[in-house]
C-alpha cells in the first residue's frame, strides 16, 4: 500500500470566535479540536503527520510540544487554504503516496469515512477525491457543480450565483491527493475572489484543464463533517461529542439517570452497572470502577475510582484514587494527590489534600488533613486539622494503624501519632505521641462558682 502522509490545517484566524485564543484550542468533551482530529488520525497509521499553524502559532506550537510524531510547519501570512497547504512543501516535496488534509476545526469525522475516502480515491486511481454531503440547509459551505455526473468545480459561498447557491451537496473541506502533481497544480491556483484568496477548492479547475481524475466520496449527512468557527456552533458540536459519550456507556452497561445534564470527557472510562445521576461532570482522564454510584453534583478530573465505591452529592475530586468499596462526601474535597483505601469513609465537608487515608478508617465530619499519611482503621474525629504549613514549609502528619482521634483536635507537624494510641478531645498536640499512649494537650478546667451572677451585677 502507498505511504500515506496527512496534513491538518490549523493556521486560521477564527475571527467569528471572538477569542485570544487560537480556535483549534478551544476545547470540546475534554480534548481540544485539533486534539479531536489528531485522535482520528492516528488511527490511520500514516507515514507523517503535519500540521499548519499561522494565526497565534506560538500557543498552538505550545499545546503540541509534547506530540513527538508531528512536524509543525507554520504559514506566516493566512492568505488562504491553498496557500497553507503550499507551505508543506518542504517537507513532502520528495514524499511518495497519498496525502490526506483535514482542518483542525472539524472534530466529529469518524474513522471510518476517513478510511472509506481513502478506499475510494486509491480504488480510482484519481489524482485527487473531494470528500462532500447532502445538505438541506447548505448555507456557508462550498458548493458542488458537476458536469454529466463527474465534479466540474467547487464554488465558495460568496462567490455562488443565486442558481449555484440552490445546490444541496457541499464540500465538506477534506480531501485526497496523490502527492506528485499537487504541489505544481498549487501554484497554478489564483487570488481572483471575493477574499482575494488562494482557495484549495480552485484544484478541481485546475487537475481538470490538465487533464487529472477527479473523484467524490458522498456522505447521506453533514452532522460529522460540521465546522466549528463561532461559540454557538462550538456549545452545538459539545452536545454532539457529549451524546454520543453518553450512548455509548450506557451501551456498555452504564445507567445514566439524565444524560441530557451529565457531562462525560472523551477520555473518561466507566465499568458496568455503575449509576450516574444528573448533573456530574467526570474529566479528563478519570477512570469509574464497576457497580459505582455517582451522586448530583459531584465533579471528578484526572482520578481513578475503583469498584463498589459511592460518592455522594456535591464532591470535588481532582487527582486522587479511591480504592474499593470506599465512601466519599457528601460536600467533600479530596485534591491532588490524595488516595483513600478500601472500605475507607470520608464524609461531610472534610478536605484531603496529598494525604493517604488507609483502608477502614474514617474522617467523617468537617476536617482537614493535609500532608498526612494515615494507617488502617483510623477514627478521625470532627473538627480534626492537620497544621501542616508554617508559613514557610509544609511538613507532614503520620498516624498509625488503629489510633483514635478525638474531635477539634490539632496536630501540629511534623508530628508521628504511633499505633493503637488515642489523642483526647481538643488537644493541640505538638510533639509525637507514643504507640498505645494516651496524648492530652489542653489546659486545665477551672469551674468559678456564682461568677456570672457578679458579672451581671458589675
Amino acid at each position: 500500500m502507498a505511504d500515506l502522509h496527512i496534513v491538518i490545517l490549523a493556521a486560521g484566524k477564527g475571527r467569528r470566535m471572538h477569542s485570544r485564543r487560537p480556535k483549534v484550542l478551544h476545547r470540546i468533551g475534554g480534548r481540544t479540536l485539533i486534539e479531536h482530529v489528531l485522535h482520528r488520525a492516528r488511527s490511520l497509521a500514516a507515514t507523517s503527520l503535519t500540521v499548519v499553524v499561522g494565526h497565534l502559532a506560538e500557543q498552538v506550537e505550545a499545546a503540541l510540544a509534547a506530540e513527538t510524531d508531528l512536524r509543525i510547519v507554520r504559514q506566516v501570512e493566512q492568505l488562504g487554504t491553498a496557500h497553507a497547504l503550499l507551505q508543506t512543501e518542504p517537507l513532502l516535496r520528495a514524499a511518495s503516496g497519498t496525502l490526506l488534509l483535514l482542518s483542525g476545526d472539524v472534530p466529529l469525522l469518524r474513522s471510518a469515512t476517513l478510511e472509506r475516502l481513502l478506499e475510494t480515491h486509491r480504488g480510482s486511481g484519481a489524482a485527487a477525491t473531494v470528500l462532500t454531503a447532502m445538505a438541506d440547509r447548505p448555507y456557508g459551505y462550498g458548493r458542488i457543480l458537476r458536469s454529466e455526473g463527474r465534479l466540474a468545480r467547487i464554488v465558495e459561498e460568496r462567490d455562488a450565483s443565486p442558481a449555484e447557491r440552490a445546490v444541496k451537496e457541499i464540500n465538506a473541506g477534506v480531501y485526497t491527493f496523490e502527492i506528485e502533481p499537487l504541489f505544481p497544480s498549487l501554484k497554478k491556483i489564483a487570488a481572483g475572489n471575493a477574499q482575494r484568496e488562494y482557495y484549495l477548492t480552485d484544484l478541481v479547475s485546475v487537475y481538470r484543464r490538465r487533464h487529472l481524475a477527479v473523484e467524490t466520496e458522498v456522505l447521506g449527512g453533514t452532522t460529522e463533517i460540521r465546522g466549528i468557527n463561532s461559540r454557538t456552533e462550538l456549545a452545538e458540536v459539545a452536545a454532539l461529542v457529549r451524546q454520543g459519550k453518553n450512548e455509548e456507556l450506557m451501551g456498555a452497561g452504564v445507567t445514566i439517570v439524565d444524560p441530557v445534564t451529565t457531562y462525560i470527557d472523551e477520555d473518561v472510562t466507566v465499568g458496568m452497572d455503575t449509576v450516574i445521576h444528573p448533573g456530574v461532570i467526570l474529566e479528563g482522564r478519570t477512570a469509574i470502577g464497576a457497580a459505582c454510584e455517582i451522586h448530583a453534583g459531584v465533579r471528578i478530573v484526572d482520578s481513578t475510582v475503583g469498584d463498589r465505591v459511592v460518592v455522594n452529592n456535591y464532591c470535588v475530586i481532582t487527582g486522587s484514587t479511591i480504592a474499593a468499596g470506599a465512601r466519599v462526601g457528601p460536600f467533600a474535597h479530596l485534591r491532588p494527590e490524595s488516595e483513600v483505601g478500601e472500605e475507607a469513609r470520608v464524609g461531610n465537608f472534610v478536605e484531603l489534600k496529598k494525604t493517604v487515608l488507609g483502608a477502614g478508617s474514617k474522617a467523617n465530619h468537617l476536617t482537614y488533613l493535609g500532608d498526612a499519611v494515615i494507617g488502617r482503621d483510623v477514627n478521625i474525629g470532627a473538627g480534626t486539622i492537620t497544621c501542616n504549613y508554617d508559613g514557610e514549609r509544609k511538613h507532614q502528619t503520620i498516624i498509625e494503624d488503629g489510633v483514635f482521634i478525638g474531635s477539634d483536635t490539632q496536630l501540629v507537624a511534623p508530628v508521628r501519632i504511633g499505633k493503637d494510641a488515642y489523642v483526647a478531645a481538643g488537644s493541640s498536640i505538638t510533639e509525637d505521641v507514643p504507640p498505645g499512649a494516651l496524648g492530652i494537650a489542653r489546659g486545665r478546667q477551672v469551674n468559678k462558682d456564682g461568677w456570672a451572677e457578679q458579672r451581671r451585677k458589675r
